[in-house]
């Protein structure tokens, strides 16, 4: 039952195909595709945040200033955002296998050359390598799990596969921490040459899905497509940076960047082009998992951004102490996935993600009673939560996004709903940061005008020093705990912020049309 424009050529597919739906493997070849596919999304998902924790021993290395020096993470993430929607008309242009391969074959590449980089030029130039060739990785490993799997499994693959996806930026900033500290910061580049070279004699010995045809391109959707989204990523990553739009890069930068999406989209539904086709959205389940997914992607890419923050910043834990604090999270959806994953496709997907959503907010409300005095435990406590939580809303917010698509729009679904967590990813950054910037900046001037010399509070707190309330001293003291305590604040108030955003998803499940269970 292939489609005659999309699978024409699939012919190695073809004589393994029952019903167009799923490959007939032996369970030791399926096992060794599903490690292949996982091994290369968890190395392509950690170079998202691995370099996070290296950037100040890659300021003095490069010779750059610390807004110079994050060009380093931005150029990654607006590559990968520009190039994820290609990924449906390069595997139908030259196939999914080798599509996948020479991805990953490029990133090992582009990785060797970032670890070689003696300039930021260098570095940006090879980021973007890398984040280009890593781009087709995450879409390509998600559709072949859905392609080599019965329906009847999928849930149970779209576990196995969500342990790589969520463990792999997690688990970034941990093992960037401890390659920084006990070597050198060009290992965590280094460090994909071994793992790559496994991914790619498993991939080119055990993967045989074709999925070639014959695509037409599109120039003015693929000019639109870069444009729009390369500016978009390019606002989210350095907006808050700039003071959004008091800057008129920014501002000029969001116009140019809206207009071309809006374009870009417009064409897609008229042409249903096979690049970056979001008319797909048209299928319900697919368009709901993609606005679900967004959202929680804010959700939890917000939430790792912001604690290593309070870690380092506020509570004063070393790089690579913040690293294992973060490991929980990763570890334990990692556990829950593999626990459940073979109950996923027994238990109706919606009862599983509210359940999900409901711990994340129970671990995001445990950290909004945060204090300065708060112990490890305290810290690993709402990790293990939220880790829990995760595994069980991404691999049944998957299985629920290829519940009604036809196999041949696999690729070109897990493109958008790919594309949907990037860019949900880089929204709750941002708007993260924007807003604890803000309330920080709020509370420092509320806390700070009760601090007048006519405050009897504050008198008696110098009296019982026994120094004058101008003495030097004890105004830095009073300095100190008022930095403290608004970024506490800031802090506290922004973990209240994710927690909203996580309940605000769940009424959204109602809308779902999840297949029936046997």
């Amino acid at each position: 039952m292939a489609n005659e424009n999309q699978i024409t050529a699939q012919s190695d597919l073809a004589k393994n195909t029952v019903d167009g739906n799923s490959t007939v493997l032996s369970e030791a070849n399926r096992r060794l595709v599903t490690l292949a596919v996982m091994l290369s999304a968890i190395m392509v998902l950690l170079d998202m945040t691995i370099a996070n924790v290296a950037l100040p021993h890659m300021m003095g290395a490069l010779g750059v200033t610390s807004d110079q020096v994050t060009w380093v993470l931005t150029s990654y993430s607006m590559a990968e955002a520009i190039f994820i929607p290609l990924a449906s008309f390069l595997a139908l242009k030259f196939g999914i296998r080798q599509l996948l391969l020479f991805s990953v074959s490029g990133f090992i590449i582009s990785s060797a050359l970032c670890g070689q980089a003696d300039t930021i030029t260098e570095m940006v130039t090879f980021r973007v390598m890398q984040g280009a060739f890593g781009a087709s990785v995450i879409p390509l490993s998600q559709s072949i799990m859905v392609q080599i799997y019965p329906s009847e499994q999928r849930g149970k693959a779209m576990a196995l596969f969500s342990v790589g996806v969520l463990l792999g930026p997690i688990l970034g900033p941990t093992l960037g921490g401890v390659i920084t500290e006990n070597m050198d910061w060009r290992w965590i580049f280094y460090v994909n040459l071994p793992i790559g070279a496994i991914c790619l004699t498993l991939i080119f010995v055990f993967v045989k899905l074709s999925g070639k045809g014959k695509p037409k391109i599109d120039w003015p959707i693929v000019i639109a497509m870069t444009i729009g989204i390369g500016l978009l990523q390019m606002v989210l990553d350095r907006g808050n940076d700039e003071s959004w739009f008091e800057s008129n890069t920014i501002l000029f930068a969001t116009i140019i960047s809206i207009i071309s999406i809006v374009f870009f989209v417009a064409r897609s539904f008229m042409t249903k082009s096979e690049i970056a086709p979001v008319w797909l959205l048209r299928d319900r389940n697919l368009a709901m998992s993609c606005l679900v997914m967004a959202g929680f992607s804010m959700g939890m890419f917000g939430i790792t951004q912001l604690q290593p923050m309070m870690l380092e910043q506020l509570l004063n834990y070393p790089v690579d102490t913040t690293g294992f604090a973060m490991a929980p999270r990763g570890l334990t959806s990692a556990f829950v996935l593999i626990a459940m994953a073979s109950y996923m496709d027994k238990v109706d997907a919606r009862v599983l993600i509210v359940i999900g959503l409901s711990l994340n907010a129970l671990g995001t409300y445990l950290m909004t009673h945060y204090t300065l005095e708060i112990n490890i435990y305290w810290v690993l406590l709402p990790s293990i939560i939220q880790g829990a939580g995760m595994g069980l809303v991404f691999a049944p917010l998957s299985q629920l996004a290829y519940a009604s698509l036809s196999p041949k729009d696999t690729v070109g679904g897990a493109v958008i709903f790919n594309l949907c967590r990037t860019i949900g990813g880089s929204f709750g950054i941002s708007i993260v940061n924007t807003y604890f910037t803000r309330i920080k900046q709020q509370e420092w001037n509320q806390l700070g005008g009760a601090l007048s010399p006519s405050n009897p509070v504050l008198q008696n707190a110098a009296h019982a020093q026994g120094v004058e309330i101008t003495n030097p001293e004890f105004i830095s003291q009073l300095q100190t705990m008022l930095l403290q305590q608004s970024t506490l604040l800031a802090f506290v108030y922004t973990f209240g912020f994710l927690l909203i955003s996580y309940l605000c998803l769940i009424p959204l499940l109602a809308l779902f049309k999840p297949k029936r269970l046997a």
